[in-house]
């Protein structure tokens, strides 16, 4: 679920960016009664995500007297041809919000299309799908929650719900050995320590460490493989580092417990979806 206060927030400024204080072409083109219908397409494969996001750009600028019914809903497959949906509205409604509902529609599709395409990648192994904080400025919660309708799960949503210990902070503090004893002397009992490795000597000291979580960086699947076996279950193992639909698989199958992605969110795909308005004949 999304915070509707974000929702809002993120529409309203996305609008005011994009329509400032006047759209010079709608504004003198279309009368300010005038109404019409358009249907949302899509025009490939995929999985759904942000159509209620999408209809709120259009409630928001026509809080009365809007329409929409809603064939597709967020999580359903998509195939090329499918509509989506059908809104009716002032003219000026539908086309200042068009650009600004395609733009969140679009994004947020493809991450949850992106992510369903890594699930089904590792089905039958033990391994889930997670997000990681590389995501677009402002669009964070957006981004996460596609990710959970594509069928992944997301890893930590902020530098405040966990203490994550990446090379640079082992470097700054003083050894694994060390940050970790001064983190667990400081933190309170409800947050949970994850710490990344790049070898098999530090897994060893982080499971002397008993963090909670261990990420093993960029190893190799035979690396990863012996690291499952030596770790035996005492702390969650994510993968991580160029992870990609040829090399999922091999590493999913290894035993690790997650499989964490940037791509499913800083860089990808945006899903090809239209917005038609119902031609009218020349008057």
């Amino acid at each position: 679920m999304i915070n509707s206060i974000y929702v809002e927030s993120i529409i309203k400024t996305a609008l005011l960016e994009d329509i400032n204080y006047l759209d010079c072409a709608t504004d003198y083109l279309i009368d300010e009664a005038q109404e019409d219908c358009a249907r949302f397409l899509a025009k490939d494969d995929g999985v759904l995500c942000g159509i209620d996001v999408a209809l709120r750009v259009f409630t928001i600028l026509q809080p009365e007297g809007f329409e929409a019914r809603v064939y597709k809903h967020d999580g359903d497959v998509l195939k090329k041809g499918d509509v989506i949906a059908e809104i009716r509205g002032k003219t000026r409604t539908l086309l200042k919000g068009e650009r600004t509902a395609l733009n969140l529609l679009q994004h947020m599709s493809g991450v949850a299309t992106a992510t369903n395409r890594a699930v089904r990648l590792v089905e039958g192994t033990k391994a889930s799908i997670a997000d990681t904080r590389k995501t677009l400025p402002g669009l964070r919660p957006l981004e996460k929650y596609a990710v959970t309708v594509g069928g992944g799960r997301n890893h930590r949503y902020n530098l405040s719900d966990a203490a994550m210990l990446k090379d640079n902070h082992i470097d700054a503090g003083g050894g694994i050995a060390n940050a970790v004893a001064k983190l667990k002397a400081r933190l309170g009992h409800m947050t949970k320590i994850e710490l990344e490795v790049r070898d098999l000597d530090e897994l060893q000291q982080a499971l002397d460490a008993e963090v909670d979580v261990i990420m093993l960086d960029n190893m190799s699947c035979d690396m990863m493989r012996r690291a499952v076996e030596i770790t035996n279950g005492r702390a969650l193992l994510e993968a991580s580092g160029n992870v990609t639909d040829e090399t999922i698989r091999a590493i999913a199958e290894t035993g690790v417990d997650i499989i964490s992605m940037g791509a499913i969110t800083h860089s990808v795909k945006a899903f090809d979806i239209s917005m038609k308005i119902e031609a009218r004949s020349e008057k």
